[in-house]
């Protein structure tokens, strides 16, 4: 299961998890699609492609919570 991080590291954008719109690479290091586009969709972290991240429906996140963790590095 995805941790679904709640925000941008680069920009520190909030990404909720039932929002479109987080872009992820195979280790869930998670962008919003402004930095994803000026980061020409390749992770800074591992090199990776980065590729939309699903959705968690609202239903689904009391039993399966998305991750409290911010990852901003700024």
């Amino acid at each position: 299961m995805l941790e679904m991080r709640p925000d941008c590291e680069r920009c520190g954008t909030d990404l909720p998890a039932d929002n479109p719109g987080a872009f992820i690479c195979s280790f869930e290091c998670t962008f919003c699609a402004d930095c994803a586009d000026q980061l020409d969709d390749l992770c800074p972290n591992c090199g990776g492609e980065l590729m939309d991240r699903p959705t968690r429906s609202k239903q689904l996140q009391a039993k399966y919570p998305p991750s409290a963790q911010r990852k901003h590095k700024g």
